[in-house]
């Protein structure tokens, strides 16, 4: 069976963001067209972000999926993990503050930067 690797940034049990992959089956359509489910999605919103842009430790306001169009894009963590995200690539974002929990920027979130020489252009799918 074919499948597609989605990225995840979540909020582990902890509190802290992290990264995790899993599979997504694609096991409908035709041997020359696999697909996946149909997933449905709240609307879409487009962003570009200049050289140099980069963001404060924050968390998502909702799952969404994050599609990196032009430029590349870096997501870091607290414990010194990132990850860069290159043109066609993708991170499912549900880093999201737990119940309860007044953000901390200390303990909770993630922080987004442009790198390289292009603008970053990314495309945002709500979840």
């Amino acid at each position: 069976m074919a499948v597609f690797n989605k990225v995840v940034l979540f909020t582990d049990t902890d509190g802290r963001a992290r990264f995790r992959e899993e599979p997504l089956a694609l096991d409908q359509g035709s041997p020359q067209s696999m697909l996946s489910d149909l997933f449905a999605s709240g609307g879409y919103q487009l962003r570009t972000s200049p050289v140099g842009f980069r963001s404060q430790f924050h968390c998502s306001g909702y799952t969404q999926w994050v599609f990196i169009l032009q430029g590349q894009m870096e997501i870091g963590l607290h414990y010194g993990v990132s990850r860069i995200f290159k043109p066609g690539e993708h991170f499912y974002s549900a880093d999201l503050l737990p119940p309860g929990q007044t953000f901390d920027p200390a303990i909770h979130g993630h922080w987004s930067r442009q790198v390289g020489p292009d603008a970053l252009v990314t495309l945002f799918v709500r979840g």
